[in-house]
């Protein structure tokens, strides 16, 4: 039986077989272009690490990695797991309180990053890629655990999710596992999210392992995704549903070539159904992959776009996990009844995932888990969420999910974007409010959007009170924290 080979192992062995071949080719904001070969990335990284270790990094040490989407993240990465580091990266425009409350968890440390407190900034990497210094390899170490990732909590609270497993695999494992996704080896992946996302960066990496050549965005732009998928024929992709419905409204979206893609792997936050099913007619049903799981890899479910077509809204059935719907007493419900979504992994014995800085997840006596998502199934045991407890609203003691009023309003020509919250309201609990993105160029027309949702939700579903950003506050991922946003508006009207 095969043997399961580090990350920074593999790096090397890639390079010495493909040499000069192009492993990642960065798309920048500008229009230009600049790539990486295999040997160059294998020479970058190792001096990468000489320079994280002259810096007191070992294998006790988590490297924070607060840089934009660029080809120094691949190789600082790369450089912290040869010497069995773990990697940690963030987003380089999270806030000064927020970067500090996740970095101030941890006691062994090395924060790459062009801010105040950072031990190294992009330039120290930059200056690496070409330098005279030693880039022989280093010795084989597996980093143990090799990622973690930044949260700052719903609740506000700064928390690191820790996978604690070792940094390896055997090669071609993930193209040959059960559910496979259409991921396979040899592939060339676009890259269109943030690096300091959880699938980006999984995704990613686990395609270098498999050989593939990454087409990375520096920055998302819808146009310049097309561009890449049709130029270098992107066959494998993560795109977030905020992405997505970015791409679909491009005016020759009708007249681009997506023939080359296998799979669009969508994660990260609802899909919603019209948005799900034009990019079944601009690809195909099958060319279409929902996931639904957590980063705490609790379990997860899966469902094909041709699937989905037979059980439109579903997430999918677990893949890896046994689940149960419960409700506040950990009593099991009914099917079709909405409940906390809890899951048990097959063959995990150990735990899935380790906290810095917050109290494991909920969990039963048994060992189910839940990170907070709310759903019901179907008879046959297909999954449709609801939303995120701390999310629902609840008004006049009906239950309102704001995915499902979300779905309705961005589906209207003119709505970019949009998030729905719960304001309090003296008689009813909470009432349903709409934050509103136009798209570019319209003026909100609040009478137009009333029309258009009392033909599709039942009254007291519909918002009663809108208002309208420029940009809303999504991160590059696409999630939104809706009770931050809820709190914001709380604590202004009280201060007025």
């Amino acid at each position: 039986m095969a043997a399961e080979v580090s990350f920074g192992r593999r790096l090397t062995d890639l390079a010495a077989q493909f040499g000069d071949r192009i492993a990642i080719t960065l798309a920048r904001q500008d229009g230009s272009e600049d790539t990486l070969s295999w040997a160059e990335l294998e020479r970058w990284s190792n001096r990468a690490a000489r320079l994280l270790a002259a810096n007191g990094v070992d294998a006790r040490t988590m490297v924070c990695i607060g840089i934009w989407n660029s080809l120094e993240h691949y190789a600082a990465a790369y450089g912290a797991w040869k010497l069995g580091a773990c990697t940690l990266p963030l987003s380089p425009k999270m806030p000064d309180l927020e970067f500090s409350g996740i970095t101030g968890l941890l006691d062994r440390k090395l924060v790459i990053a062009d801010r105040p407190g950072a031990q190294l900034g992009l330039a120290a990497l930059t200056a690496l890629r070409h330098a005279e210094t030693d880039a022989s390899p280093l010795p084989d170490i597996t980093a143990n655990p090799g990622k973690a990732i930044g949260s700052g909590g719903s609740t506000g609270r700064s928390k690191i999710i820790v996978d604690p497993k070792p940094w390896a695999r055997i090669p071609g494992t993930r193209a040959n596992q059960p559910g496979n996704v259409a991921f396979r080896t040899g592939q060339v992946q676009l890259v269109a999210g943030p690096l300091y996302h959880n699938s980006p960066f999984s995704w990613g990496h686990s395609g270098l392992f498999d050989e593939h050549h990454l087409v990375v965005l520096e920055r998302f732009d819808a146009a310049r995704a097309v561009d890449m998928i049709e130029k270098y024929r992107c066959q494998f992709m993560f795109l977030a549903p905020t992405m997505m419905q970015r791409i679909v409204r491009l005016p020759d979206i009708e007249s681009r070539d997506l023939s080359s893609i296998e799979c669009v792997y969508q994660t990260a936050a609802p899909c919603p159904p019209w948005l799900k099913r034009r990019w079944m007619e601009l690809t195909a049903p099958e060319k279409l992959m929902e996931g639904f799981g957590a980063t705490e890899a609790v379990g997860s479910c899966r469902i094909r776009g041709d699937e989905w077509l037979q059980h439109p809204g579903s997430v999918g059935r677990p893949a890896n996990a046994e689940m149960k719907i419960l409700d506040e007493d950990f009593r099991e419900l009914p099917q079709g009844e909405v409940g906390e979504i809890f899951m048990r992994p097959f063959v995990h014995p150990e735990p899935t995932y380790r906290y810095i800085g917050a109290p494991p997840a909920k969990t039963t006596p048994d060992g189910f888990v839940s990170v907070g998502d709310m759903g019901y199934v179907d008879p046959e045991g297909y999954l449709f969420l609801s939303d995120r407890r701390v999310d629902l609203i609840i008004r006049g003691g009906a239950n309102i999910y704001p995915a499902e009023v979300e779905a309705a309003l961005s589906e209207h020509p003119d709505v970019a974007d949009v998030a729905v919250i719960g304001l309090p309201h003296e008689e009813l609990g909470k009432t349903v409010h709409a934050i509103v993105e136009p798209r570019p160029g319209i003026t909100p027309d609040e009478a137009a959007l009333r029309a258009w949702m009392k033909q599709r939700l039942t009254t007291y579903k519909m918002p009663e009170s809108y208002e309208f950003m420029a940009q809303l506050p999504r991160d590059q991922s696409g999630k939104i924290r809706r009770s931050q946003l809820a709190r914001e508006r709380e604590t202004s009207k009280a201060a007025s």
